[in-house]
C-alpha cells in the first residue's frame, strides 16, 4: 500500500498584483523547500490531515486561511523504495502579514513568487503543482 500524505500549497496576493507562495525548509535530510504536508493518520480524511499537517507545521488554520474550490493535485513518487501519493489542496492566506509559526520539523519558512518557488522546491513535480496553481489563481481573478 502506498503511503500517503497531504499539505496545501498556500498564497497570498501583495499589492499591486504579486502572488506568493508559503514554502517551508525541512529541518531533515537535505533541508529540502516544501509547502506543508504531512502523513495521514488511521481513520483521518485526506482534508483533516492537510488542514492539522498546516497547523501543526506553519501555525496556520481555516481561521488564517480560505481553502479554493476546484484545485486538487496528486503528486505520486518514490520513497526510500515505497510509492508515496502525495495530496495538495489550494489556500489563500485572508490576511497576507498573518505571521507564520513553525514546528521544530521546520528551519525556515519564505514567501517566494513562482520562479524563486519552483527554484527553491527543485522536485520537477512540485514545480509543477505550483505553475498550475499560479494559473488557478490568475484564470479564478478574470
Amino acid at each position: 500500500m502506498a503511503l500517503r500524505a497531504c499539505g496545501f500549497i498556500i498564497f497570498r496576493r501583495l499589492p499591486p498584483e504579486n502572488i506568493e507562495f508559503l514554502l517551508l525548509q525541512t529541518s531533515y535530510g537535505e533541508h529540502h523547500w516544501t509547502p506543508p504536508k504531512g502523513h495521514v493518520d488511521p481513520g483521518e480524511d485526506d482534508l483533516t490531515t492537510a488542514l492539522r499537517e498546516t497547523q501543526e507545521e506553519a501555525g496556520l488554520g481555516l481561521e488564517q486561511l480560505s481553502v479554493v474550490d476546484g484545485f486538487l493535485q496528486t503528486l505520486r513518487y518514490e520513497v526510500r523504495g515505497r510509492s508515496k501519493d502525495v495530496l495538495y489542496w489550494l489556500a489563500e492566506l485572508r490576511d497576507p502579514h498573518t505571521t507564520v509559526t513553525l514546528s521544530p520539523e521546520h528551519t525556515a519558512f519564505r514567501w517566494a513568487g513562482l520562479d524563486q518557488a519552483c527554484a527553491l522546491v527543485q522536485y520537477s513535480d512540485i514545480q509543477e503543482t505550483l505553475r498550475e496553481a499560479h494559473h488557478f489563481v490568475l484564470k479564478r481573478n478574470e
